[in-house]
């Protein structure tokens, strides 16, 4: 069954040490980022039509393959 943008919303915490605020801001963007909750947004702003949601699945699948390929091309 496929979803669209059917992503469970995960609890992203962040610790602060020693009122590190700028530390733990950092670390927050980047869980953010790998995250893809800001991508998600985005998305979701406006309506996508089917053609361009399948087009753009294409394109992710196609980017994920290569970078694959060359992940495996130099583990050997």
């Amino acid at each position: 069954m496929g979803k669209k943008g059917g992503d469970i919303l995960k609890d992203i915490e962040v610790k602060v040490f020693d009122n590190d605020l700028e530390k733990a801001m950092r670390i927050l963007k980047k869980k953010v980022q790998n995250d893809g909750l800001f991508k998600r947004l985005k998305m979701k702003k406006a309506y996508e039509k089917p053609s361009e949601y399948r087009r753009r699945k294409q394109r992710e699948a196609l980017r994920r393959q290569r970078i694959a390929a060359s992940r495996n091309r130099y583990r050997k």
